[in-house]
């Protein structure tokens, strides 16, 4: 067992059960903890069309609701930041809303905006406020009728309590969601999952495929080998995400638009995650594949699936902005779903490509400087037996 214990490969096994625990407990227990805590980061609208008590309304809202809250966007400024996710849920006031509240039977009715292509957390955590907030008004409703039958003169019971029954239910709420999502878990998750399955496809070919091209220089010339290695790069990213998506399009079909579509974010994205994960490898060899690692782990949360920018602890809204897979899900909401800023989004995914190919570019340049200095040391210099 002593031998077993010494031997390398048996301690390199020991150091990546204890390394993953502790780099992917790290990530996800840091990552994590801001669900429900940063719910208070994500913004709400609240667009006031009662000229009567409305900005009663709005002052109340605004104290009570746990949000950045915005009040002075148009409805139409509004719904453009929902689209783009920089507003979760618009609170409209209608017009008329003092005056039903005011009529005998009337209904007063407050109107709620949801953008439902956005993780599910901001999704379910903002239908439970709307909820919440229409119960907290018509309480608020039924209190200030109560102190109004009570303030008054004495009144026989049967009538008191006909008029309280005429206070309840005297708001009610209209969610209306945009950009739904079909039935089924795998919708919901989708963008993660293909995005993740051709990133971490994208980090072991990396490996490979440098290793190969290393053992091609020497007959190809580094810079030939350097260059060959990107276009098969570019030819591997055309073709492989057809079986990812073919299989996911398989389970649920959205159409040849969204397929071609869906197709051209991932090719684009499978390049640039080659690209990313090959830095490392570049740098540091296999030992490159740890640092690939935490990045990876990192991106599962940094991917902005399961929270929105907004509630990110700040490291993995730095990972969110400098790696592939932010862009890459984002996309897919879009295409999937729907939703805005996608020239943002595919501009970002572009320049992150464009920022890992400059940098794979200049370690390879000074790679070979260094190995050339070395030969050329190694002609000078007799060898010593």
């Amino acid at each position: 067992m002593k031998n077993i214990l010494k031997h390398g490969g048996v301690k390199a096994g020991i150091f990546m059960i204890v390394f993953y625990q502790i780099v992917m407990l790290t990530v996800f227990m840091s990552g994590y903890s801001a669900i429900p805590k940063n719910v208070t980061n994500l913004t709400v609208a609240i667009v006031n069309e009662d000229q009567q008590s409305g900005t009663e309304f709005v002052q109340k809202l605004q104290e009570q609701l746990p949000f950045k809250v915005v009040t002075n966007e148009s409805l139409q400024q509004a719904k453009t930041g929902l689209e783009d996710r920089d507003i979760h849920m618009i609170i409209r006031i209608p017009g008329d809303f003092t005056e039903k509240l005011s009529e005998q039977g009337g209904k007063a009715q407050l109107q709620y905006l949801i953008n439902e292509s956005n993780p599910t957390t901001i999704t379910s955590s903002m239908k439970n406020v709307a909820a919440q907030i229409t119960a907290q008004i018509g309480a608020q409703v039924q209190a200030q009728s109560f102190k109004g039958v009570l303030s008054s003169m004495q009144v026989p019971a049967e009538q008191s309590k006909q008029i309280v029954e005429s206070t309840m239910d005297k708001v009610s709420s209209d969610i209306v969601l945009s950009n739904p999502q079909p039935a089924g878990m795998q919708n919901q998750m989708a963008p993660m999952f293909i995005t993740m399955a051709l990133y971490v496809g994208a980090m072991i070919y990396a490996m490979q495929s440098i290793g190969g091209m290393k053992q091609l220089q020497g007959q190809m010339g580094k810079w030939k080998a350097f260059f060959a290695m990107r276009g098969v790069n570019l030819l591997v990213s055309i073709l492989a995400p057809l079986v990812g998506i073919g299989i996911y399009f398989m389970v649920q079909g959205y159409g040849v638009e969204a397929f071609l579509k869906l197709w051209m974010v991932h090719s684009l994205q499978l390049f640039v995650s080659i690209e990313f994960t090959s830095i490392f490898i570049m740098l540091l060899g296999q030992g490159g594949m740890l640092i690939n690692m935490i990045f990876v782990l990192s991106q599962s949360i940094a991917n902005g699936t399961s929270m929105s920018p907004e509630m990110m602890p700040g490291y993995f809204k730095f990972v969110s902005q400098i790696t592939p897979m932010f862009y890459s899900t984002h996309l897919d909401y879009n295409i999937l779903f729907g939703g805005g800023r996608t020239v943002h989004y595919a501009v970002g995914l572009a320049l992150v490509g464009v920022g890992a190919f400059v940098i794979n570019t200049a370690i390879h340049h000074f790679k070979k400087a260094k190995q050339t200095s070395t030969t050329q040391e190694s002609v000078q210099q007799p060898v010593m037996i």
